[in-house]
């Protein structure tokens, strides 16, 4: 996943809302152009993310990573180095990413008709968040994140199970999993799959073979698994192309599930990867 040098395409830091940073990464060319919030893992914004931004310019996208931990007072390198976790709270994420839309939609780069938003690992539920609260996001991306255990249930932080939230997304969700994840089962996102059909939603969910929990990142070896990343990067492309030109009908339900799991398949085995 490590991006290829392109001139005229690197990343910049950006303030909005109520001094949330971000960094932005803008494609060559002149005009507005569709946009992506891509959101960071657990770590916050590392390399990885500033890298997925130029890899959404690359593909003609504005792309943006707010930093949702920016209300975080303690020591943030514990947190780069995975030593440190920070909760998110749904009204403060929801409060944050708002904020990102409306950036976005003031923007001169950006066509705000067309933003679509991705979230990974522990960020994997605000997209359905936030697209449960507005009728203008284009597309959900959930990757690796938002349907493990704990978010089938409310609790203090996040009232809402991700079931209900689901219910009330109006745009297209694609679902992106690994097999071999220790954090969000096989059941999972079967479980996932149905409440996503149950309220008609078009969807386009996968299950990679082998794939651990945190495969897209190339910064950590031990889980980066080059194939599944390249063609699912490709696959989350293609799918938000698809819902900025407008290619999910309104009217209609179109629902795409695809896995390939072992028949010996045990959650209990799956370990966690650096």
């Amino acid at each position: 996943m490590a991006v290829k040098k392109f001139i005229g395409i690197a990343p910049s830091t950006v303030k909005f809302g109520s001094g949330i940073s971000a960094v932005r990464t803008l494609p060559k060319g002149k005009g507005r152009r569709p946009a992506v919030i891509i959101l960071h893992e657990r770590y916050g914004i590392d390399q990885h993310t500033k890298d997925l931004t130029v890899k959404l310019a690359q593909a003609g996208f504005v792309g943006l990573a707010p930093d949702l931990f920016h209300r975080f007072t303690g020591d943030r390198k514990a947190v780069l180095g995975g030593e440190q976790r920070v909760d998110l709270t749904d009204d403060g994420a929801l409060e944050d990413l708002n904020a990102a839309v409306e950036y976005l939609q003031k923007s001169e780069n950006v066509d705000g008709s067309r933003i679509g938003i991705i979230g990974v690992c522990q960020t994997g539920r605000q997209p359905v968040l936030l697209a449960a609260h507005r009728n203008d996001i284009a597309g959900a991306v959930v990757l690796y994140g938002a349907v493990g255990g704990r978010e089938w249930v409310g609790n203090e932080m996040r009232p809402t199970p991700i079931e209900e939230l689901v219910a009330r997304v109006p745009c297209p969700i694609l679902g992106v999993f690994g097999e071999a994840d220790h954090i969000i089962s096989v059941n999972d996102v079967v479980r996932f799959r149905n409440c996503v059909e149950k309220t008609e939603k078009n969807y386009h969910i996968r299950l990679y073979r082998d794939a651990p929990h945190g495969w897209l990142n190339d910064t950590m070896p031990g889980r980066y698994r080059k194939e599944a990343a390249k063609d699912a990067w490709g696959l989350m492309m293609a799918f938000l192309k698809k819902c900025f030109a407008g290619g999910w009908h309104p009217e209609r339900v179109s629902w795409t599930f695809e896995s390939d799991y072992s028949k010996k398949y045990d959650f209990s085995k799956n370990m966690r990867l650096e």
